[in-house]
């Protein structure tokens, strides 16, 4: 991808899943990548160690990386850690808010303290996130790049997911809005939105009824893998997305098609 080679990148939540490809990814294009974790300081390291591997494979020394803690829904800690990473990297031009959560629930039976808990994390914390990032591209009269980890989920409902499709509902207003309100500061905002993925998240991935079950409802027939979501992210991220801003790419294997219209319903 042109235009990565030693950018300067937060990924929020990537000490797993897309979060952690995503970090291997623009590792391997030659970028600096700062790892946000809240829980799962060694798993973090693992990243790194991924990242060190990919970026050695591909050729290229000399980068820069590092852990960051810090509770994204928290405004105290997104400040320190922005100022952690851009500390220690020199500054900041690419932002990945991956860090996200989901609960299942009859929506009428599930906890307030959860709902809010998902909604502090998955909307509040990106944008802290957002914002944070914003004002470090304007405070330098630099351009800016935010990507923001959606889901099909803000477009399909799903039941007993009501706070996390919400959130996600919400993550596309907040993208579209960003993306009208900075784009004469040369800011670029963008989301993509996974479908079925071969996460930790997803605990159906190691159950091979359910999965078969899942990638039945696909019209290209399985599941994503976190790399395929990586390599989205840093399009999104790279010079080849210069003229695109404020959109959604849904990366879903056909999900977002409506399926069931595969088959047509009267003859």
């Amino acid at each position: 991808m042109r235009g990565l080679k030693n950018k300067n990148v937060l990924v929020t939540g990537a000490s797993s899943g897309i979060g952690q490809a995503i970090a291997v990814r623009f590792a391997a294009e030659g970028a600096h990548v700062a790892v946000n974790y809240y829980k799962g300081e060694e798993e973090a390291a693992k990243t790194i160690e991924q990242m060190r591997a990919a970026s050695a494979t591909a050729g290229i020394s000399g980068l820069k990386d590092m852990t960051v803690q810090a509770d994204v829904s928290k405004e105290e800690d997104v400040t320190a850690m922005f100022e952690q990473v851009i500390s220690t990297f020199g500054g900041l031009d690419i932002l990945i808010n991956n860090a996200g959560m989901q609960i299942q629930g009859a929506s009428h039976e599930i906890p307030i303290e959860k709902f809010d808990k998902m909604i502090d994390i998955n909307m509040r914390g990106a944008f802290l996130c957002a914002r944070q990032a914003i004002a470090h591209f304007l405070s330098h009269s630099q351009a800016g790049v935010i990507i923001n980890d959606s889901s099909v989920h803000e477009l399909i409902p799903r039941p007993q997911y009501v706070g996390y499709t919400m959130s996600k509902s919400g993550m596309r207003g907040m993208t579209r809005t960003l993306a009208l309100e900075y784009a004469r500061d040369n800011i670029r905002i963008n989301s993509f939105a996974p479908g079925a993925t071969l996460t930790p998240i997803n605990p159906w991935k190691d159950d091979p009824q359910k999965k078969a079950d899942i990638e039945s409802r696909i019209p290209m027939g399985r599941s994503g893998t976190p790399e395929e979501m990586a390599a989205v992210a840093a399009f999104l991220a790279s010079d080849d997305a210069a003229y695109i801003t404020g959109q959604t790419l849904f990366v879903d294997g056909g999900l977002t098609l409506f399926p069931s219209f595969r088959t047509p319903w009267t003859g």
